[in-house]
């Protein structure tokens, strides 16, 4: 470097480079927050000045769209995104007010002044004009909706020449419109009014948002509606601001990335979302039955009370197989209801991923540019280093962080291949398997993937989690999507099984850990995955039970009694076996037995 280079303008190019990593560094920070370490409240933001400090930001929003936003029972604004855009205030230090409407009025609200942003707007055609958009914080998938008894379509191009009820200004209206189905399109302002609509006759189908559609067919009792097509099209959703309001963008841009960072999105994902999941067994399902099984049951009873003593055995015979048929009956059916929770569960775990997957590609694709950024800079401060001595750099002195910054970009690179891998591994898990889909594979591998997936819980639940896998295990044959299923539901018992903190163990509940091994039997015909943990144990009176349906000693806490009774079974279809064996206040050993592909060792 010439000796005439002014030493500020080096010390910029310095500064410059130091603030490109740090933008890059963080984005990796909020997947290892989330999946290493327990959730922490979002950091506050402190206020510049007195000013800002007593702004409320209004924030207007649909009064019937649930569960995202609307108006509870006693008119007040509840939902996700009411949820979210209060984090989102709270993390920059600033007060919310909430002003929910009709939908139809938010365009004009936002226009003349009435709300500062809009908390859920699409990315759409209208919006894009009308509005600037922050960052996605939520992907909306349609499905569209149909009577019963209505042919069954899958995909939007099945609707030419129906009548189709759409919301007004909508992704899905741009879409049909797109297709040229305008002249057969129904407008309804909320996705109530149109399932509402749909039921009494007025349209064939509706397309509607999943989530909102199946809430208010649950809310509302209308049972003569079914979804015929599930997510037929995403649509991402950010909150909006006026033209040039720069101010606002960046508060919500900024409070949205610290509350996804400090893992309060998830929880509130969790909150709102997680419920809709699940599907339980209706009183009417319950009467359907009695009536189908029981009826006939108590004729025959009715009839055997006429008969002579010597029919009465089968009778007897009969009945216990009817019983039998019943049991087998709702077994069969919880395992349906299991699976399709898993499929839903998929469809959401698929838009987080590909969320993920968008901003961690461009740190990808830019880390060889900034490697080749630093290499040369560095050429240009070693120069200056030289020539004038050691010299300030990023807070400290330039030759002590010389050597960091290489590793410094490595980091940033190794971290964003481990957000590839976890991101791989949640859609390899949430892909729906056919059961018949069975092949060779490792249980090695499919334990370290579980490992993997469940590393939040297990990091919050434990300080201690060792994992021993075998090295050339010999393959088992089955479906690797439901064995991994079947590792992840033991290795989150294992972490629910761990004392907190309150239970009043005199040891630091955190010291009492985890072990996950998978080793091959000594006969060489099977392969063998163990998980043992330190927790509370189990009663011996339960433990023959464990995999029974519905039997739970966690009722309270939300358990269901189906995990186990669903991973039994998979094991079971696998032809192998799933142990319990526990000392109560010391801890539960699970060995997961498969047989090896082929038949292992003569």
């Amino acid at each position: 470097m010439p000796s005439s280079i002014p030493l500020a303008v080096i010390r910029a190019c310095a500064l410059a480079v130091a603030v490109s990593l740090a933008c890059i560094v963080a984005p990796a920070s909020p997947s290892r927050a989330s999946s290493a370490t327990p959730a922490r409240a979002a950091p506050v933001v402190q206020p510049q000045d007195a000013a800002s400090a007593q702004r409320v930001l209004v924030i207007g929003g649909d009064r019937n769209y649930p569960p995202y936003e609307y108006l509870d029972d006693k008119g007040q604004p509840t939902g996700f995104n009411v949820d979210l855009s209060r984090a989102v205030g709270e993390a920059m230090g600033v007060p919310v007010r909430f002003v929910l409407m009709d939908w139809s009025r938010l365009h004009d609200a936002l226009a003349d002044g009435t709300v500062d942003a809009l908390q859920r707007t699409p990315y759409s055609n209208l919006w894009l004009r009308e509005a600037e958009l922050t960052p996605p914080h939520t992907t909306i998938n349609h499905a569209i909706f149909a009577r019963k008894g209505t042919p069954a379509v899958s995909s939007l191009e099945e609707l030419a020449g129906r009548k189709v009820i759409v919301h007004p200004g909508g992704s899905i209206n741009d879409i049909l419109d797109g297709m040229g189905y305008e002249k057969d399109l129904i407008f309804s302002k909320t996705p109530v009014g149109g399932l509402r609509r749909l039921a009494g006759g007025e349209a064939d189908y509706a397309v509607v948002a999943m989530l909102p559609g199946m809430f208010t067919l649950e809310h509302d009792g209308i049972d003569n509606v079914r979804v015929v097509a599930k997510s037929v099209t995403s649509q991402p959703y950010g909150f909006a601001v006026r033209h040039g309001d720069e101010a606002t963008l960046a508060l919500l841009g900024e409070g949205l990335a610290l509350v996804k960072q400090s893992g309060r999105y998830q929880e509130l994902r969790r909150k709102w979302f997680g419920v809709m999941d699940t599907e339980g067994i209706s009183a009417r399902m319950v009467a359907r039955y009695a009536a189908v099984v029981l009826g006939p049951l108590l004729l025959l009873l009715c009839a055997a009370a006429l008969w002579t003593r010597a029919l009465k055995r089968q009778v007897d015979q009969r009945t216990r197989s009817l019983s039998d048929a019943l049991s087998q009956l709702r077994e069969n059916q919880q395992q349906l209801v299991q699976a399709d929770k898993m499929a839903a569960l998929g469809v959401l775990v698929s838009g987080v991923a590909h969320e993920i997957n968008n901003p961690n590609g461009l740190i990808l694709v830019n880390v060889p540019i900034l490697k080749k950024l630093n290499a040369e800079a560095m050429r240009v401060l070693d120069e200056v280093y030289r020539e004038k001595g050691d010299f300030p750099l990023g807070g400290s002195s330039y030759s002590r962080i010389r050597d960091k910054l290489p590793r410094i970009v490595e980091v940033v690179e190794e971290s964003a291949q481990r957000i590839r891998r976890i991101v791989d591994d949640l859609r390899d898990f949430s892909r729906v398997a056919p059961a018949s889909d069975h092949q060779s594979f490792d249980l090695g591998e499919v334990a370290q993937k579980a490992v993997r997936l469940v590393g939040s819980s297990i990091h919050k639940a434990t300080a201690r989690c060792d994992t021993h896998f075998a090295p050339g295990l010999p393959p088992v044959w089955g479906n690797p999507s439901r064995m991994e299923q079947v590792v992840v539901n033991v290795l989150l018992n294992a972490c629910q099984a761990l004392p907190a903190p309150e239970d009043g163990d005199p040891r630091d509940p955190r010291e009492r850990g985890i072990t996950v091994s998978t080793a091959a039997a000594p006969d060489g015909k099977s392969v063998v995955l163990t998980v043992t943990d330190e927790g509370v144990g189990i009663a011996p009176q339960d433990i023959p039970r464990l995999t029974d349906p519905f039997f739970t000693t966690k009722r309270t806490s939300g358990g269901t009694g189906l995990g186990l009774s669903v991973s039994a079974g998979i094991v079971q279809e696998h032809g192998g076996s799933l142990d319990f064996t526990s000392e109560p206040g010391r801890g539960t050993t699970v060995r997961l037995v498969l047989p090896v592909a082929g038949g292992g060792a003569s």
